[in-house]
């Protein structure tokens, strides 16, 4: 039986790469229901962002033949860089620092539980 990945993708999310990157690890290689379970209950606000990435990926295999949806597992998550926006704040004596504040893709993968 040929392998299907199913993916989601949420671009320009108003959140640092960083920030997504440290909990993905805790759901890489889970079942898509138990990785749900874990994201519903963590702190983060990157949390919540993924957990509805993840069940936009699990509709999108509700719409395709052939893949059982309660087999699935999440197969790689990904939060790249995307392009960040630059603000000044005043400082003292008249200067300007800048902020930067950082957008991310994220890329959710899912695969067929191989028995």
């Amino acid at each position: 039986m040929a392998e299907l990945d199913v993916k989601a993708v949420s671009r320009f999310v108003r959140i640092s790469p960083r920030k997504v990157q440290i909990l993905v690890d805790t759901v890489k290689g889970k079942p898509v229901e138990k990785g749900l379970y874990i994201l519903k209950f963590m702190p983060q606000k990157a949390a919540a962002i993924v957990e509805k990435i993840v069940r936009s990926a699990v509709a999108n295999a509700e719409q395709r033949a052939g893949v059982d949806v309660d087999a699935l597992i999440i197969k790689n998550i990904t939060a790249d860089q995307g392009p960040s926006l630059k603000r000044f704040s005043a400082r003292a004596r008249g200067r300007g620092t800048q902020i930067i504040k950082r957008t991310s893709h994220i890329t959710v993968t899912l695969a067929e539980k191989s028995f």
